[in-house]
C-alpha cells in the first residue's frame, strides 16, 4: 500500500526534488508539497484510507489538524474515522484553539500533512493538554522522521515512511554546490537563524 501512495503523491507532484528550506530550518533535497494531493480529493482519500486503515482500532474522540497543513487531513481522516474534526491556529505566532473546544478527557489524535521534527505536533499537543485533552498521537501522510531524531511524539500511522536526507543549513551539500536555490515553501514563520540561510 505504501508504494501506491507514493506513486499517487507522484502522480498529482506532491513529491519534489530540488533544494528546500523545511520548516524546521534544516535543508534537503526533496520536499512534500501536501498541499498538491488536496486538489484532488479522491486521491487524498484514497491515501488516508490507508491511514484510517490502520486507526480502526484506536479510541479517538476528535482529530486535531495544525492549521494549514493538517486541516483537509484531520477532516478526512475524521470522517473516514466517523469522528469529529477541529483544527490548531497560529494567533501571534502561537499555536492555539482559536475557533473549537476540545472537552476535558476527549482523546485526541493529531493529523499532519509531513512530520520530519515534530515541531507544529508539540505545539499542539500542548494545546490539546491546556484544554484537558489527552494526546494520543500523531497519525500523518509522510512520516519524515529519523531514527537518531524520532518524532517526541509517537506516530501511530503513516501514509509512507520516507527516508530522505536533510541537513542543518552549514552542512548542506546542495549548499556548498551553489547550483539551486533555497526554496522555502512551507507556512511557519521561521526563526531568524532559519531566515538568515535564504
Amino acid at each position: 500500500m505504501e508504494n501506491r501512495n507514493l506513486e499517487i503523491l507522484k502522480s498529482c507532484d506532491a513529491f519534489l526534488e530540488g533544494h528546500f528550506l523545511l520548516s524546521s530550518g534544516r535543508h534537503s533535497s526533496a520536499y512534500c508539497q501536501m498541499a498538491f494531493l488536496q486538489q484532488y480529493p479522491d486521491k487524498c482519500a484514497e491515501v488516508m484510507k490507508s491511514v484510517a486503515d490502520q486507526l480502526r482500532s484506536l479510541d479517538v474522540d476528535v482529530v486535531v489538524g495544525p492549521a494549514m497543513g493538517g486541516i483537509v487531513y484531520a477532516y478526512e481522516l475524521a470522517r473516514q474515522l466517523g469522528k469529529r474534526a477541529i483544527f490548531t491556529e497560529r494567533v501571534d505566532n502561537v499555536m492555539a484553539l482559536k475557533r473549537f473546544a476540545i472537552r476535558p478527557g476527549e482523546r485526541c489524535l493529531i493529523a499532519e500533512d509531513v512530520v520530519t521534527t515534530g515541531i507544529s505536533s508539540l505545539e499542539t499537543k500542548r494545546v490539546i493538554e491546556e484544554a484537558g485533552g489527552v494526546c494520543l498521537g500523531i497519525a500523518c501522510v509522510v512520516d519524515r522522521t529519523k531514527a537518531d531524531a524520532p518524532s517526541p511524539i509517537e506516530i501511530l500511522a503513516s501514509a509512507a515512511k520516507l527516508d530522505l536526507p536533510n541537513y542543518l543549513p552549514e552542512e548542506c551539500p546542495i549548499c556548498a554546490e551553489g547550483k539551486l536555490p533555497l526554496v522555502h515553501l512551507g507556512s511557519r514563520k521561521m526563526k531568524e537563524a532559519a531566515k538568515q540561510t535564504l
